[in-house]
């Protein structure tokens, strides 16, 4: 475009979307392009920059606070550049923002958008405008995922559990058991990469990607349970620090005390003695995670140094040891041990694992299961503090498979060298024997166990009010809101109650009862996790695509089925326990929680199983067996509700009697009278209202908004193109237009024959509800009867719904009646037979009155029924008359033919004389044998060709005259009951 000056005038701004304020661009023949006023004039330079001079340094953008000033520069200026560095505001051409706003480089001023306080609430957020600067304490992949994963796996059990398992458990079944441990946490591994790979990823760790993959409900459940399992596995490492501090030094305990069993001297700890130090240590550790993630990443790597320096140690011994060096029982590395170690020897021991014939503790593989997998847990310590890392896409993936793989290997080779090196009594009764293998001296091992504990336990102790924070952020559940934190800031509150539960569960002091109770909770998050992974790459949604590659749907699968393989065979008792739970927490979230939508997979596995049904259906006639009603609920009323009401408030209960059991859809619709692009708003708020009404009628249904210049042209393109397939609304409910004459709407008329003629052309059923105001809640019982005047083939409709009315609570108590309508007397009996074994054969119990057309004749005794429709019918013929004769005037006035509503019409006087006196006949007769009927159906006449909309409506008014409660009634041209099965 060639440079234009700008005409900058105050009368020519005016205000644009986002608040901004745009002036035309003068150029010769070109207004349309627009120019924010909002760049300084002083960017602008006499002469146009070249393209490849201009960069990102040269951009220049506004803040929010200095918009009114630079307006008020721009206007005064007489001449301004229209290319140059000013160039990138004309983006705003396309309908956007400009790629400064998109990619938050307005962060370059000092104008800063308000990060989401929760990542709830960041969710609604497409394109954020500006990045806010953030100074918390960033973590790489090595301090931030791989050492804190490190930290927890390599614990307690490896160092005083470990050697034990292998004497009980022989070699063949210690490998099996950290095969199958391992790879479940693997496997786990791989699905936690992909989802923590799919986008960004906010506090919250597995929770939020759990959350984010299978919904709130599942997500808070499973993610409180996580949060327990990491709560009380940090007190199992405490313990386990306190109990190898006691045994190296045992005169440090207070109450503790020595027994020999089978001439085996044993320290026999106090559960005193657990509880002082343990709570001591417990209070240590929270003092410095309240330092925050800065203080953690300094002190981890001063617990992580002496593990690995004692693990180098047990390996330098292993490496020196030989027969009964460095005590009695070790071999060496001996094939002989290894033979004589490979298989298993399960059996009963003491509460502190030393043997023993008349033990209560007895043991098998799946106790060994639950006994090791707590040494293979903590691969999600790096996810669970993924609001403080640098880049969670990379460092996740990497840190938590290669701690995995690491810790997988070397317990792997623990098992070999261990059953290789001592005998089986002494694995077993030396719960320490990698403290006493190790070189130079046990002393240090003992200092690196109890650090390695300690740092898992400070990991645990992290990772665990960070998660619980995160949940309370996401404002789902109320009774969380005090653990709410703002961004940055650190979890005091929350650490304060981790801490809490960590100090009870040190008071039961009691490492085995602790451990299975980890186990599942762990097991419980990790299903989830495998779970999230398997169902989002199934469905393979066009959001899914994960930075990591290497994952498949059956792998996640197969992860998720063995941690609940896993969970059973270690206890079916706390697995129940913890499902039941997990199902609590669930149903209680679902009760009291705030709804969220957060885009999770199960709504894209019902939209994908919704669009796969829909095919499925076909573009064919449903068959009758299958057929359901689908009413499409005509909410605009004839006059207007009070405000705040959008709909009839007894619709929605005339809709739920169309469903057997609550089962279908319906679909409400209101038309707004105006142009589209002025109403659009008013229409999103008019269709949240009718969402809102919906919801409160219990009413399983949808909620639909048309905005058109008239009610009869937004009808007719709702009845052409609602609906997909065979999902389409095929039965019109409205209401009976009872005020069009009280209150002198004199366009109801003509638009109430259009709707009609609109449903007969497309072939859509229609009921229309007289008497909607008495119409009676689910918790008004009727009696009496339920009477169908069956006139003509419906295709079953009427007697489908009067059967359909039966199904509810209302209505149950009632009857049924079904009118024929016969010409002769002589007729009158085989059609009452015909009609009784119809009705046999559809199932449905009915009483059959047959009316002969010369009984119609005969009602002039009847008394008052006959008088009462005499008088309307003579009222509905002078009205006519009237209207007739002002017909005639006015076409002769105008020398045109006979109009009406704009159409011309052809009136055949005797023709609306009959269609008048059958209306009579068919009014006397129903309130001759129905008058004290709960509904009367009647089928509906369709509208005469070329009569007036006027005198349609005169002999529908005559046909409901004082007939308290009325179905009308017009089947379309298909069946939908069936004879056979």
């Amino acid at each position: 475009m060639d440079n234009a000056d700008v005409e900058a005038g105050g009368d020519d701004e005016f205000q644009g979307r986002r608040g901004r304020k745009y002036r035309p661009v003068v150029g010769d023949d070109d207004r349309a392009v627009l120019e924010m006023s909002s760049i300084d004039p002083s960017s602008s330079s006499s002469s146009s920059q070249p393209a490849h001079q201009s960069s990102l340094k040269n951009i220049k953008v506004s803040s929010e606070e200095n918009l009114g000033s630079n307006i008020k520069e721009g206007s005064s200026a007489s001449h301004v550049q229209a290319n140059g560095p000013q160039k990138e505001s004309k983006l705003e051409l396309f309908g956007f923002d400009s790629l400064v706003n998109i990619l938050g480089l307005k962060s370059m001023t000092d104008e800063q958008a308000a990060a989401p306080s929760s990542p709830r609430d960041g969710e609604n957020i497409a394109i954020t405008h500006g990045r806010p600067k953030d100074t918390a304490v960033k973590s790489g992949t090595l301090m931030g995922v791989f050492v804190p994963c490190l930290q927890n796996i390599l614990g307690i059990i490896y160092y005083i559990r470990f050697s034990w398992i292998v004497g009980m458990a022989g070699i063949a079944d210690s490998l099996l058991v950290v095969t199958l441990c391992g790879t479940c946490t693997f496997l786990t591994g791989i699905s936690l990469s992909a989802i923590a790979t799919n986008g960004a990823m906010k506090g919250g760790g597995p929770y939020y990607l759990i959350g984010r993959a299978l919904g709130p409900e599942v997500g808070v459940s499973i993610g409180l349970c996580f949060f327990l399992g990491n709560a009380v596995a940090g007190a199992l490492y405490v313990l386990g620090a306190v109990e190898t501090f006691l045994k190296a030094l045992p005169g440090a305990g207070f109450f503790s005390e020595t027994t020999t069993v089978n001439d085996l001297k044993t320290l026999n700890l106090s559960v005193h003695d657990l509880q002082i130090y343990g709570i001591i240590v417990t209070i240590l550790l929270c003092f410095i995670v309240f330092g925050g993630v800065k203080i953690i990443n300094k002190v981890a790597p001063a617990f992580l140094i002496p593990v690995l320096l004692s693990m180098l140690c047990i390996y330098i011994g292993i490496a020196l040891a030989r027969k009964d060096y460095p005590t009695k029982g070790v071999t060496g590395f001996s094939f002989n041990t290894f033979k004589d170690n490979w298989k298993s020897d399960y059996q009963k021991t003491t509460s502190g694992g030393v043997p023993d014939p008349d033990g209560a503790v007895s043991w098998d593989f799946n106790a060994m299961v639950g006994l090791f997998f707590p040494a293979v847990t903590g691969i999600m310590a790096g996810s669970n503090r993924s609001a403080s890392l640098k880049d969670t896409q990379r460092s996740i993936p990497i840190g938590t498979l290669a701690a995995t793989l690491a810790t997988t290997v070397m317990y792997l080779i623990s098992v070999l060298v261990f059953g290789g090196l001592a005998t089986r009594h002494l694995l077993l009764t030396d719960r320490l024997l990698s403290a006493t293998i190790s070189w130079p001296f046990p002393a240090f091992i003992y200092v690196g166990i109890i650090l390695s504990t300690l740092g898992a336990a400070l990991q645990s102790l992290t990772g665990a009010p960070r998660l619980l924070a995160a949940i309370a952020n996401d404002d789902i559940l109320p009774v969380l809101n005090y653990f709410k934190v703002a961004d940055g800031s650190e979890p005091h509150f929350a650490t304060l109650f981790t801490a809490f539960l960590c100090i009870a569960c040190v008071i039961i002091g009691n490492l085995d009862l602790i451990t299975p109770t980890i186990t599942m909770f762990f097991l419980l998050c990790y299903a989830g996790v495998n779970l999230s992974c398997f169902l989002l790459d199934l469905l393979d949604a066009p959001s899914w695509r994960p930075r990591w590659k290497f994952h498949h749907w059956s792998l996640s699968l197969l992860g998720a089925s063995l941690c609940i393989v896993i969970m059973f065979l270690i206890s079916w008792a706390f697995t129940i326990v913890s499902l039941a739970l997990a199902s609590l927490i669930y149903y209680y979230v679902s009760i009291k929680g705030k709804a969220g939508d957060w885009g999770d997979g199960f709504k894209s596995a019902y939209f994908q199983l919704a669009l796969r049904s829909l095919r499925s259906l076909g573009a064919n006639q449903v068959h009758p067996k299958n057929w359901y009603p689908i009413p499409l609920i005509f909410c605009r009323p004839w006059g207007k509700l009070p405000e705040n009401v959008p709909c009839h408030p007894k619709l929605a209960d005339f809709a739920n009697c169309m469903k057997k059991k609550g089962r279908g859809m319906s679909i409400f619709v209101s038309i707004l009278d105006g142009d589209y692009h002025e109403c659009v708003e008013d229409a999103k708020a008019a269709c949240k209202q009718l969402d809102a009404y919906i919801e409160y009628k219990h009413c399983e249904g949808v909620a639909e908004i048309v905005v058109a210049p008239s009610m009869s042209e937004g009808f007719r393109g709702i009845v052409q193109t609602m609906g997909l397939g065979n999902l389409k609304p095929n039965i019109v409910v409205m209401r009976y237009p009872e005020i069009w004459r009280r209150e002198n709407l004199t366009e109801i008329p003509n638009t109430f024959v259009e709707i009609i003629n609109d449903c007969i052309v497309a072939n859509k059923a229609v009921v229309i509800v007289k008497g909607l105001d008495e119409w009676p809640n689910e918790f008004q019982r009727q009696y009496g009867t339920i009477d169908l005047y069956w006139i003509v083939r419906d295709g079953g409709l009427m007697l489908l719904l009067s059967q359909l009315l039966l199904t509810k609570e209302s209505f149950e108590s009632c009857k049924i009646q079904v009118f024929c309508i016969a010409e002769e007397d002589t007729d009158a009996e085989g059609l009452k037979a015909d009609v009784k074994k119809f009705l046999y054969d559809l199932r449905m119990h009915a009483e059959v009155i047959v009316v002969t057309m010369k009984s119609w004749d005969m009602q002039a005794d009847s008394g008052a029924p006959q008088d009462e429709s005499v008088e309307a019918y003579n009222a509905a013929q002078k009205r006519i008359a009237d209207y007739l004769a002002e017909m005639k005037s006015t076409a002769k006035k105008q020398g045109t033919p006979l109009m009406a509503d704009g159409k011309q019409v052809v009136v055949n006087e005797q023709q609306v004389e009959k269609f008048l006196y059958t209306t009579l006949k068919l009014n006397s007769t129903i309130l001759r044998y129905s008058r004290m009927a709960a509904v009367v159906l009647v089928s509906l006449p369709p509208p005469p060709v070329n009569h007036p909309a006027y005198f349609y409506m005169e002999y529908m008014d005559l046909l409901v005259e004082n007939v308290p409660r009325l179905l009308i009634v017009r089947g379309y041209r298909r069946d939908v009951v069936t004879l056979f099965t």
